[in-house]
């Protein structure tokens, strides 16, 4: 990937609203204001934007596979219309009784991305709401960046922040600091 740097995101709190109830349709994908601005801003600046998060409610029966593609189209294309792209999406669709290797916390899902793109993902921006995110980050030697939506506010209180997490107000806050 000369010439191009990485970002990986979390999806649900950090480009979108979140809920306690999972996203399970295209509905209820609301974009956070100026996350896809944010994107089109970081992929401007030769950052390739990818997406990695856990979707638990296909495990849980909550969705098929089918509305998970039908909401990451409505994401993919909301991010073109403000003009972004977002490169990849990885996700697990797994339950923490599943014990995987892909579900956030554990790293599968970053290492995965790492040997897709052939990059070291040391230091590379991993951008989360909740901690899971930001260990998974860690645990790969990537910079985890905590965003104050979605779960932020609670998690940048947890004593088990990783050392290093950069805090941030939003999505928008990260490319501004990424792309001045």
């Amino acid at each position: 990937m000369p010439g191009s740097k990485l970002i990986i995101l979390d999806r649900d709190g950090v480009i979108n609203r979140d809920s306690d109830l999972y996203i399970k349709s295209p509905d209820e994908w609301i974009p956070l204001p100026g996350s896809l601005d944010a994107i089109a801003r970081l992929n401007q600046w030769g950052w390739r934007v990818v997406v990695c998060t856990n979707q638990s409610g296909i495990g849980r029966g909550l969705f098929g596979m089918d509305t998970l593609i039908a909401i990451h189209d409505k994401m993919i294309k909301a991010a073109a219309h403000a003009g972004g792209t977002i490169d990849a999406i990885f996700f697990c669709p797994h339950t923490n009784a599943d014990n995987c290797e892909c579900r956030k916390p554990k790293p599968g899902m970053l290492k995965e991305i790492a040997a897709r793109y052939n990059v070291d993902l040391t230091g590379v921006p991993v951008v989360g709401d909740s901690l899971r995110d930001l260990v998974s980050a860690a645990a790969v030697g990537a910079q985890p960046m905590l965003v104050l939506t979605g779960k932020g506010k609670k998690t940048r209180s947890d004593p088990a922040l990783p050392q290093g997490t950069q805090i941030f107000d939003d999505l928008a806050a990260v490319a501004k600091k990424l792309t001045s």
